[in-house]
């Protein structure tokens, strides 16, 4: 007897949303995989693109090659703007699809908390798209800093990261490192002593959801190389040329990064009381939709209540990939007529770095700092890339920074006209 296969469609191709796919069965499901980009993004690395570390394509993986095996998974590019609910379709900029099962992992924008004028002239770090636009933008700085004058380089000389979290710390460590090893060789004609890095942290410390342990030794590090880090301070206006902070200090500068807050991506269709704070839909412990039997949400768009995570869980690529793997046992556990199983997050712990040999690791049973630390975090992430290709060359490009202090990447790559 031939088994009536369900269609699921998946709306995003993150961490989750790649991982349901390759996780459900072929022989149950037909599988759709949505989404307005036609590569997957390795999002922790995007700062080492920014600070012209690793190519772009080394963490851009088209999500038809991370597929090319797989024939019964079909990949569309484009938007979707809505679901009708009662008659189970999904509207998109190129068509509609109706679905058995909707699986929405869309992730996470910054979040501007309202403020259209940051939000305006802000730098950020959600893409790879922004990766290379701030990388061209850093090194454009630099280029016109050689020709300015006194006043201008005000401006020109002050980088302000708006955000301790990891990206905030990481990006911070990462533009110390190249001020003091890269930059002076490439431009001998810039005082960079002058190039001031601004860290601002609403909170009191840095890595504010890690261990204290991992706070103390991220602002040591930082302050070693020469970040300026401001705390319990927050950043009330940006007008592209000047920040102006919440202790009434002003900073001129051509260049602030917004690295502090995400919010999830709505979608049209779905009841406002399902949505929490930061956009992030109810779902019960099997990751379906609260008030539905056939939508299930994943990763950091799904507020998942449990006992150990009242507020939700951590938006981390552990937590969306494991949620993914349970779902596709659970769907297929479901065309069987078999009871499901619940989700409950394992900690496995947070980390980060802050430049070489300079790292912090909370472990469930551990919590160390430095150049082992640095190791871990190097190891696990590369396990974490998709392809064997890009783990080598990152690798290679991570060996020879180490070796030489420095990188080949710092390419100009934009336009020359509008088109």
């Amino acid at each position: 007897m031939m088994i009536q296969k369900k269609k699921v469609v998946i709306v995003g191709g993150g961490f989750a949303g790649v991982q349901i796919a390759k996780s459900l069965d072929t022989k149950l499901f037909d599988i759709l995989l949505i989404d307005k980009l036609n590569h997957h993004q390795f999002q922790p690395l995007f700062y080492q693109v920014a600070t012209s570390q690793i190519e772009p394509s080394s963490i851009s993986f088209p999500l038809r090659n991370v597929f090319k095996r797989s024939k019964n998974i079909k990949i569309r590019m484009g938007e979707v703007t809505e679901i009708i609910t009662e008659s189970k379709l999904l509207k998109t900029s190129i068509g509609d699809y109706t679905y058995d099962y909707l699986i929405l992992a869309m992730g996470c924008k910054t979040n501007f908390f309202g403020n259209a004028a940051i939000e305006k002239y802000a730098y950020t770090l959600k893409t790879t798209y922004d990766s290379i636009e701030l990388r061209n933008d850093i090194l454009t700085i630099f280029e016109k800093t050689i020709t300015a004058t006194e006043e201008e380089k005000i401006q020109l000389m002050d980088l302000v990261i708006v955000g301790a979290g990891p990206t905030g710390v990481e990006l911070a460590g990462a533009y110390a490192e190249i001020k003091k090893h890269i930059l002076p060789k490439d431009y001998p004609g810039i005082d960079f002593e002058r190039f001031t890095i601004h860290l601002i942290e609403g909170s009191s410390s840095p890595l504010k959801s890690m261990s204290e342990n991992a706070q103390k030794a991220s602002a040591k590090y930082l302050k070693e190389m020469g970040v300026t880090l401001v705390t319990n301070t927050t950043v009330e206006s940006y007008d592209g040329k000047t920040a102006v902070l919440s202790n009434g200090e002003k900073i001129a500068t051509a260049t602030l990064i917004w690295a502090a807050g995400v919010i999830g991506n709505k979608i049209k269709g779905l009841p406002e009381a399902l949505f929490n704070r930061g956009n992030r839909l109810s779902v019960n412990r099997q990751n379906k939709l609260e008030n539905s039997e056939d939508i299930y949400v994943l990763g950091d768009l799904a507020h998942m209540v449990t006992e150990k995570y009242p507020n939700g869980h951590p938006q981390l690529a552990n937590v969306a990939i494991n949620q993914a793997k349970l779902l596709a046992k659970n769907l297929k556990l479901k065309a069987k007529g078999k009871a499901q199983k619940e989700y409950e997050y394992r900690d496995l712990g947070s980390m980060a770095t802050i430049g070489n040999n300079k790292a912090v690791v909370d472990l469930p049973f551990w919590k160390f700092k430095g150049f082992f630390a640095w190791l871990i975090w190097m190891f696990l992430h590369l396990m974490l890339i998709l392809s064997v290709r890009s783990k080598l060359i990152i690798f290679i490009n991570w060996a020879w920074k180490y070796a030489t202090k420095n990188t080949s990447i710092r390419l100009i790559l934009s336009p020359d006209r509008k088109r």
